[in-house]
């Protein structure tokens, strides 16, 4: 509270610090006795996430999210659902979003450590197109984790470090979040590769020095020469982070003196006139190493990322990078899609962030495209966080595409029928050929002919997951009346497997729902689905079966209550209630031949004037009357009954002292109602007879085994007989 809250009452209305305060205090209690690895309180976790969050300007709701983001995880007893009640939706499914399937319903079913984590990231990814603040909390969450790592054992270290640099730095890039991303990267380079992390930092530190002095010195040359061309400038200067140096020198195979922005200048102004304004000062001054400027202003990345970079040439023959942006451009770089968020107090217009993010929708395409939840992280992983190129549409639109990317991606990425129809293509004006690689920079224009479709030869042409699954859907729609027949060919084999007929599942009402789920027209359309491989019999079947047993209760309940309409309870002198089937307010009567009491299988027997006679079906006189069979009525108990009933039991015991005191004591501690009790000494042995009252034959059976348990007692059975 007392790192979070000074920072939080400096920049949220009074009404939103009290809604930070109540999700402090809650995460408090809910973390209370937990500890980190390293020993302290767990709550200085989801505070140190929650500082990260509000210092990125994120809106109050998002900083309580931080607060609470393992409270379900971590929690006892705690739910999405009372998170809602207590913070509101927006706050809970965000929490909903970082919180791993451990709670949530589904990790019993994942057998490994790789099943537990694609199934975490799908759930994360799928949250996440619906509220980018869901990615933001899970980068602050992992790097204050990264922070700390040094707690946690060797395995789990390089294990989430690992994680960090395969997921989370990758996806702070896409974001453009350009510092999380550095540190991230850092951070998991240190922890994974130890021995080269040190190498590498005894290579940079000879020299460090004399790059400091070099950047120190330009520094006071750019801040002179702006300022006589009327220029307000900030400036910092930096040094480049480890892992991206690490991976220069192995990709390309580099020694460390061919690496130019080993140090770096940030030029930070008012306007993007300024910028352009500083770099021809800054040329004026030192030689531009040739091929090394770039404009990210006029073409900026996709991940939102805008600056002009040039590489100079230094009196002392060193090479140094400089970066001139805006304060706006800065913070964006630093900050990427944190940045820009406008939420509901926002302070641009809500459209301009949208369409920086209209990627992420898309991942919700690639779900339905997959066959399993690791093919979907890959597919994305490959797509979308993998190195790529930026080309241009003829009209100047970036988009951006995996590096190896073609034509084919290119047109898919641009709208399916685009891809469906390529004609011809041009790159920069010249005709080139489906399998060409892309580069940074090209003018694609797709020509496109309605009677032109994929040929079987595009897939292996394709980079791109998306690609490769439009391609081969048109190649299973285009034979949809073949589908048609083999996908309900196919369905009608699994209803049968299941007891069923296939034209007793599709009648209109079953099918409307499974129509609307997958977004179909009509039961052909499901059949090509299943004909192509797009859905599965047992999808298919699941929802239609579903809708079937739904019916099907409906029907029963409304069977039920018809017959419970037509069947009205009958009683006795007494009150005591069966119903009887077929018949409404009937006399009836329980008979003395068989006393039958609720629990026992019964029938009804019509009497002649006397109403129903009730008996158990083992009743010594069922046999005869069974015979007459138009007498006989179908009869229940009443279940809710609270009338007892008269029954006899014969009890045969070695003659003991005592034996009629242990009995009826016996009975007494069963709160039973003795109406007759009779014992008779027949040599060694007693014979006694005892009629009571009870509730049902459950209550009587136990009562029956309560005195079998008696030492001298060795036979105890129920008899027909009733005394008065």
């Amino acid at each position: 509270m007392d790192r979070l809250m000074p920072i939080c009452e400096k920049k949220y209305s009074p009404e939103k610090v009290e809604l930070i305060k109540r999700a402090s205090d809650f995460a408090r209690a809910a973390h209370e006795g937990q500890k980190r690895e390293s020993g302290e309180p767990y709550y200085t976790h989801p505070e140190a996430v929650a500082v990260s969050l509000a210092k990125m300007d994120m809106d109050a709701d998002t900083v309580a999210a931080g607060l609470l983001h393992d409270v379900v995880e971590d929690g006892e007893g705690i739910t999405v659902e009372k998170l809602t009640e207590l913070f509101g939706e927006d706050i809970a499914g965000m929490v909903d979003g970082v919180t791993k399937l451990t709670k949530t319903g589904n990790a019993s079913d994942l057998q490994t450590r790789e099943d537990r984590q694609a199934e975490n990231l799908r759930k994360m990814y799928l949250a996440m197109a619906n509220d980018v603040r869901v990615v933001i909390i899970k980068l602050a969450d992992r790097l204050h984790n990264m922070r700390t790592l040094g707690n946690c054992s060797l395995e789990k270290r390089q294990r989430i470090a690992r994680e960090t640099l395969d997921v989370y730095a990758p996806l702070a890039d896409r974001f453009g979040m350009g510092a999380i991303k550095a540190e991230l990267e850092d951070l998991a380079f240190e922890h994974l590769y130890p021995e080269e992390y040190r190498h590498l930092c005894s290579l940079i530190e000879p020299q460090q020095n004399e790059r400091m002095r070099l950047l120190n010195s330009a520094i006071k040359t750019i801040v002179s020469a702006l300022d006589q061309a009327g220029i307000k400038c900030e400036i910092s200067g930096r040094r480049k982070h480890m892992y991206s140096i690490f991976r220069k020198l192995k990709r390309n195979n580099k020694g460390l003196s061919e690496i130019y922005d080993l140090v770096a200048i940030r030029v930070i102004v008012g306007t993007v006139n300024d910028c352009y304004a500083s770099l021809g000062v800054i040329h004026s001054i030192w030689k531009p190493v040739p091929g090394r400027f770039k404009d990210y202003i006029s073409m900026p990345k996709t991940n939102m990322y805008r600056s002009l970079h040039t590489t100079l040439f230094s009196e002392m023959g060193m090479p140094f990078e400089v970066q001139i942006r805006t304060q706006e451009m800065h913070r964006t770089a630093e900050y990427g899609v944190a940045a820009h968020w406008l939420y509901k107090e926002g302070k641009a217009r809500p459209d301009e962030l949208d369409s920086k993010l209209a990627w992420v929708r898309d991942l919700l395409n690639y779900e339905g495209d997959a066959d399993s939840t690791r093919e979907f992280i890959e597919n994305i992983r490959k797509d979308f966080f993998s190195d790529y190129v930026y080309v241009l549409t003829p009209t100047g639109e970036i988009i951006d595409l995996p590096a190896g990317s073609t034509p084919i991606d290119f047109a898919y990425r641009i709208h399916t029928n685009v891809g469906n129809h390529i004609q011809h293509v041009k790159v920069n004006g010249a005709l080139v050929k489906l399998d060409h690689k892309l580069r940074t920079h090209d003018v694609v224009e797709i020509i496109t002919n309605q009677q032109s479709s994929p040929g079987r030869d595009w897939i292996n042409y394709a980079k791109t997951s998306q690609a490769k699954t439009k391609i081969r859907q048109w190649f299973k729609k285009a034979n949809r009346e073949e589908n048609i027949v083999r996908g309900r060919d196919m369905l009608t084999e699994a209803a049968k497997r299941q007891g069923k007929k296939l034209a007793d599942l599709i009648k209109p009402e079953f099918c409307a729902p499974l129509l609307k789920r997958f977004t179909l027209n009509d039961i052909d359309d499901v059949y090509a689905a299943i004909g192509y491989g797009g859905m599965t019999t047992g999808q298919v079947l699941h929802r239609l079966m579903e809708e079937y047993r739904k019916a099907e209760k409906a029907a029963e309940l409304e069977q039920r209550l018809q017959e419970k309409e037509e069947q009205r309870e009958s009683f006795d002198e007494q009150g005591r209630g069966v119903v009887v089937k077929g018949q409404h307010d009937m006399v009836v009567h329980f008979a003395r031949c068989c006393t039958p009491v609720p629990g026992d299988e019964i029938f009804g027997y019509i009497t002649r004037g006397r109403g129903v006679s009730i008996h158990r079906k083992d009743c010594p006189n069922a046999e005869t009357l069974m015979l007459d069979v138009e007498r006989i009525v179908p009869v229940e108990w009443v279940t809710d009954s609270t009338h007892t009933f008269p029954v006899t039991i014969h009890v045969i015991s070695r003659e003991k002292a005592g034996i009629m005191m242990e009995i009826t004591q016996l009975l007494l501690s069963l709160h039973i109602n003795t109406k007759y009790l009779n014992a008779k000494s027949a040599g060694s042995k007693v014979d006694i007879s005892i009629t009571f009252d009870v509730r049902d034959s459950l209550q009587l059976q136990n009562m029956i085994r309560a005195i079998e348990k008696l030492d001298s007692v060795e036979l105890v059975e129920r008899t027909n007989m009733i005394h008065a």
